[in-house]
Parts: C-alpha cells; structure tokens; sequence
C-alpha cells in the first residue's frame, strides 16, 4: 500500500501536465456481459460481445504489468465464466495486485464456493474481495432481481463462501441503493448485518450508466430520500468494528456517501476525477473505457496487439482526458470514485485520520 501512496504524485502531475506517462492503478475488467438476473435497475445482459478468451486477457495484463493494484473482475455475471479463476490467476501472476474484487448476485451457489476457493489459493499475496449483490430480503430481493429464488441460492453461495478458509478473502455485502428500495434500507442493513454478519457492508446508488441500458430508466432515487438513507447507514456503520482491509474500505465509504448526496444536488465534479489517469475499464471484446458510465472507446485490444499502454497514451485517450480534466463531465461511480478520493489529498488525510483513531465500539456493534 505504501507504494500506491507514493504513486499519487505521480498521477497528478499526468492528470495536469500530461507527464509522467502512467498506466491506471485501478482497473476494472469486465470479463461478460452475459448474467443470469433480471434487475430492475440494470439491463446489461441485453449487450453482446465477442469475448475476450482468459489467455487475451492474459496478454493485457502482461502489458500491464505491476501498474494495476485493484483489480474489479466484474460482468454481467461474473461467475458465469468458468474460466475466471484463471483469468485472476493471470491478472496476478503479470503484476501481484494488492486487491482483486468480485461482485456476484450469488444465483450459481453450487459453482462460486468452488471457485473462488480456487482464485483465493491462485493469488495468496492479493486480497480477495467477494461482494454479495442483496438488495432486499426474501421475495423482495427476487422481485427486484427477477429471478425467483434468488434470494435463497444467494443465501447458499454466502454459506458456502464463509466455509471456506483462506486469510486472504474477505466476503461483503453489497446493496444498490434505487427507487425500489431506498426506503427499506434501514430493514436492509439490520437484516444483513443481524443474519449474516458479513466482513463489510457496501452500498452503491443506482445510476444511468450506458453500459447498463439505463440511460432516462428513471433507476436513481430523489436526492432527499438518498440523503436519509445513507445518513442512518454512516451512523451504523461508524458503531461497527471492522478490521483489516473492511475497515479501510468502511472509512472511504462513508466519504463516499458525503460526495454523492452532493452530487444529487450540484451535478459536477465533487472532486478531480482521476478517469483516464488512475482508474480505466476494459470491455469483454476488448474495448478500453476511461468508465462505464458513457462507456466512450479510446481503443480496442486485439486491434492493439493487446498492448494497453499504446491505447492509455494514444491520442483519443488524450483528447478524451481533457475532457475529464476540465470538469466536462460527472458521476457518482463508486469504483472510480475510491481512486478519485484516493488522489485527493484532503480526503485522504480525513480517511487516514479515521482510521488513526483506536475504535470503540459502542453498545452491541458486531465484532468482526
């Protein structure tokens, strides 16, 4: 971790000047469009691609090199692709990440114990982070997934990965925060935190995202009733004891919070986005994104022979940070968002300063 931190400098000279010439520290890599739930919030198994096979993804991330610290293997469905134990097994093999992070909706509970045991011992200097997608209770959940029976496999696939032993895993919940929910998110959190006790609790708004085929789907919910929400979850969440790499995450968290509630209500850039700089997204046929959000390309792989860092520095990359840098566009993207508070030295300091301070647990918070 230290080398990241020595690393923001750098990046912000490139996001102002242009030098040095940096490949990203965080990446997300989406390695399927394909998924077997029908959310309400998300239509991204309408997309198709031709799919990157684990060895092409092999290829970037050799390219790549010791540059990325996190990596997000993200879908559609993750868990679909049954090659993706050797496609994090790659990803760490070419660079030794600090971080690599899973979201899955849990439905594949007789595959996802198995592999993620196996990603778990392919990469035992790098943190896994498996997130379970929950964001109801009971048939709620499976109403808003559309899948009946969801929330059942789902509760299977949390038991099973709690059986398993490894240091280097941390297993989370995760809740996308919508019009159909943000009223329940209180029941939520006390149901989630009471019944399963996971390492973290995480939650992300509901967006219009291009790649999702969310864009006017009306998914995000008013700014006031956001607002309630994450109050009562940073208020919980600070009487919680979480500890190695959940409570770094938790301390960012609630900063997070604060920066979209004033998103909601200002519509810019909270503070300098580090998209194309520090953070980037790969599309399943190759197609390198600064985010997902206008999901805009600046290039494909196999028409780079896979070398990402000719696309990263190539000229439509250039044009397109620009852009960024100016302010020209905005998001409350949870993924980016991490790196973006990362490289601001303000909130960094209030995040390290939360975390110098001994926790003391207050009345009944778990102990994790």
């Amino acid at each position: 971790m230290l080398g990241v931190v020595a690393r923001i400098p750098l990046y912000g000279a490139m996001r102002t000047f242009g030098r040095p010439r940096m490949l990203p520290l965080n990446l997300t890599v989406s390695v399927t469009y394909r998924c077997n739930s029908r959310c309400r919030t998300c239509n991204v198994y309408e997309r198709e691609a031709d799919e990157f096979t684990a060895e092409e993804f092999a290829r970037v991330f050799r390219s790549l090199g010791r540059a990325p610290y996190w990596y997000t293997m993200s879908g559609g469905e993750p868990f679909i692709r049954r090659d993706l134990p050797e496609i994090c097994a790659s990803a760490c093999a070419a660079g030794s990440p600090g971080i690599i992070n899973i979201p899955t909706n849990g439905i594949l509970s007789d595959r996802i114990p198995e592999m993620v045991r196996a990603i778990s011992k392919a990469c035992p200097d790098t943190q896994i982070i498996i997130n379970l997608s929950i964001d109801e209770i009971g048939e709620r959940h499976d109403d808003i997934r559309g899948v009946p029976g969801n929330f059942e496999r789902a509760m299977r696939t949390y038991e099973g990965l709690r059986a398993i032993d490894a240091r280097n895993l941390t297993v989370g919940v995760h809740t996308v925060i919508s019009v159909h929910n943000v009223s329940r998110i209180p029941d939520i959190y006390r149901h989630v935190m009471r019944e399963l006790a996971p390492d973290s609790f995480i939650t992300e708004i509901a967006e219009e995202r291009v790649e999702l085929g969310t864009m006017d789907g009306g998914v995000t919910p008013a700014p006031g009733d956001y607002a309630a929400a994450v109050d009562f979850l940073t208020a919980r969440l600070k009487e919680e004891e979480f500890r190695g790499i959940s409570r770094i995450t938790q301390s960012f968290r609630i900063r997070y919070y604060d920066m979209v509630k004033r998103y909601l209500k200002e519509r810019r850039q909270i503070i300098p986005c580090y998209a194309g700089v520090a953070s980037a997204q790969i599309a399943p046929d190759g197609d390198v994104w600064f985010c997902c959000i206008e999901a805009k390309p600046v290039g494909n792989l196999r028409q780079s022979g896979y070398d990402f860092g000719s696309i990263w520095f190539g000229e439509t990359a250039g044009e397109l940070r620009k852009r960024v840098r100016n302010g020209l566009c905005s998001c409350p993207l949870a993924n980016a968002g991490y790196t973006n508070m990362l490289m601001h030295p303000p909130t960094l300091a209030s995040v390290a300063a939360r975390l110098a301070v001994p926790h003391r647990a207050s009345g009944g918070g778990d102990q994790r």
